[in-house]
């Protein structure tokens, strides 16, 4: 486990996401969250793994082979899932809060549709997600 811990805004966006793509995709997608976003943090911005897109919200990139990110994170690669050597190209929105928490505010899969109109409707998404989750935070 990561320094960081991750976590989904309340109405699930981020783990409907995840269980609408195909195996191998959520594969590399846990293993990036797991290895690389909790290990990271908010640094992800300093590295190619992130970009800040203002007022509190961070897109999170991953374009990597499962193999790559396993690999260097030191770990073995699972048997079961094939084709580890194929990179993927996903995006997961997300903010940082707390003591080193991190909200996943959902994602697309950028290299199936990877349009600015469907970057732009993500983004849009993404915004009024952790708008709506400062809201709550502020009535608890």
């Amino acid at each position: 486990m990561g320094e960081w811990t991750a976590e989904d805004t309340d109405d699930g966006a981020f783990e409907k996401f995840l269980l609408g793509l195909p195996e191998y995709e959520q594969a590399v997608l846990v293993a990036a969250v797991e290895h690389v976003l909790e290990r990271l943090g908010i640094d992800i911005c300093q590295s190619e793994w992130g970009k800040a897109l203002g007022d509190g919200l961070y897109e999170f990139r991953v374009r990597r082979s499962l193999q790559a990110i396993l690999s260097e994170a030191k770990m073995p690669l699972p048997s079961k899932v094939g084709g580890t050597d194929r990179p993927v190209l996903l995006r997961v929105f997300c903010t940082f809060h707390g003591q080193r928490a991190v909200l996943l505010l959902g994602g697309y899969d950028k290299g199936k549709d990877g349009s600015t109109r469907r970057q732009q409707g993500e983004i849009k998404r993404a915004r009024k997600r952790l708008k709506t989750w400062r809201a709550n935070r502020k009535k608890r």
